[in-house]
């Protein structure tokens, strides 16, 4: 089960990144940030990235049929949700929410792909994942503030500015961390797990401080850093559920 749960993931990740760049491909031509992207290079070609984008998606539906049919009734809608967040920023300001959902489907899948039982875990997993993408997109998004307004792109850095936006994303991130403190009253997790999130807490807050209103210079570094994020959560968990305590 868990090697098709990775191949389902990877192969989700793909389709919704390929799609990305065949969205925005004329875009990411005219935005400096984004123009050394493959499409804009013309090191891939926009018939290659559409069959990737199918391979991968087919790919999907495959892993989720050998899971159980649920996730294959469902990956359908997985994929529209992730496919949705490439063309969110043309219609809505809340394009960074949409972020936070695609990737809060994930532990939902995961949780239906090992037959969990109905309960808060999966939607506290969910809204957890979700603030943090949407915190931490928020960030990466004011970079591109000029660009998108520009461009007549919306996104909640365009709607609200730098400043504003700044809190809409720490209060993203107080959320996520709240949810994950929450998972504890509802799953025999200990308290490894609670250091770990007082951790991960701190690593927001670190990523939050490297980036102001008058000062975006450190949103690049303030984003690479919620890799180290997932890392710890991921170690978090697989010490609190499978550690020596345990037995």
């Amino acid at each position: 089960v868990v090697g098709w749960i990775l191949v389902a993931m990877v192969a989700a990740r793909s389709a919704a990144m390929g799609f990305n760049r065949l969205a925005d491909a004329r875009l990411d031509a005219l935005n400096p940030r984004t123009a050394n992207r493959e499409l804009p290079r013309g090191v891939m070609t926009k018939r290659e990235a559409t069959a990737f984008v199918a391979v991968s998606s087919a790919l999907f539906v495959f892993a989720s049929a050998r899971l159980n049919p649920i996730c294959l009734a469902l990956s359908p809608v997985a994929l529209a949700i992730v496919f949705w967040y490439s063309l969110a920023k043309r219609f809505t300001t809340w394009t960074q929410l949409f972020l936070g959902l695609a990737m809060a489907v994930a532990p939902v899948g995961g949780w239906l792909a090992v037959g969990g039982r109905a309960g808060w875990e999966p939607w506290l997993l969910a809204a957890a994942t979700g603030t943090w993408v949407g915190g931490f997109d928020v960030l990466y998004a004011c970079q591109d503030l000029e660009f998108d307004h520009a461009h007549g792109l919306r996104s909640i850095p365009v709607r609200f500015g730098v400043a504003r936006s700044l809190t809409i994303s720490r209060v993203l991130h107080v959320i996520a961390v709240g949810c994950l403190l929450a998972l504890a009253f509802v799953a025999p997790l200990g308290p490894v797990y609670l250091w770990g999130v007082a951790l991960v807490a701190v690593m927001l807050v670190y990523e939050q401080s490297l980036v102001r209103a008058d000062d975006l210079s450190q949103v690049k570094k303030a984003f690479d850093l919620n890799g180290w994020v997932g890392i710890l959560y991921l170690l978090t968990l697989a010490a609190a559920l499978h550690g020596p305590w345990k037995h």
